[in-house]
């Protein structure tokens, strides 16, 4: 073998292997190592493609309720387990056509492409079953707020993702029970 082409091969190896390592990196970064859901980040860049394809489409705030009394009350362990639960509650409701993620704490987001054809109330009763953990009953309930890009003037998720919200602490305001809408 010429000595020439492995010197310069050894170079371009070395890049492949770094490339790599640094291209899972940056996956695992997208991803919530908890619920494996997209994290800001990866939920954001994903979010923008489909507001701007799909002009039905809608941004949801998920906000666990009662979450400190839960930690308080039951332990990390618990607090960790209802956000896992949570986030599979909520990956199963968006299915394949929508996305979820986690923007931190016990704060989740999605976005959907047709407001028309999900049912937030499903989501909601979802998010308030119980979780048995540890032999226990444990309370789950969470505030959603939702808001269709089309009622904005502009549609960006930004002004989406304050407008949902909003829609959240409307629920929050109102004791909690619920799913609401910008509109």
């Amino acid at each position: 073998m010429d000595v020439h082409i492995v010197a310069s091969a050894a170079p371009l190896l070395g890049w492949a292997v770094h490339g790599g390592i640094l291209a899972r990196r940056l996956a695992s970064a997208r991803r919530d190592p908890l619920t494996g859901l997209h994290t800001r980040a990866g939920w954001t860049a994903r979010a923008e493609h489909l507001i701007r394809r799909h002009s039905r489409a809608a941004v949801l705030l998920v906000d666990l309720d009662h979450f400190k009394t839960l930690n308080d009350t039951h332990g990390h362990a618990a607090g960790d387990a209802a956000l896992v639960e949570t986030a599979d509650r909520l990956r199963a409701w968006c299915g394949r056509d929508n996305l979820a993620g986690r923007l931190g704490g016990d704060e989740f987001v999605a976005v959907i492409r047709d407001l028309a054809t999900v049912d937030l109330d499903a989501l909601t009763a979802s998010l308030h079953r119980p979780l048995r953990y540890d032999g226990v009953s444990l309370p789950l309930a969470a505030s959603v707020g939702a808001c269709a890009i089309a009622d904005l003037s502009m549609p960006c998720l930004p002004d989406a993702l304050a407008a949902a919200d909003a829609a959240m602490y409307a629920v929050k305001g109102r004791g909690r029970r619920g799913s609401r809408s910008s509109r």
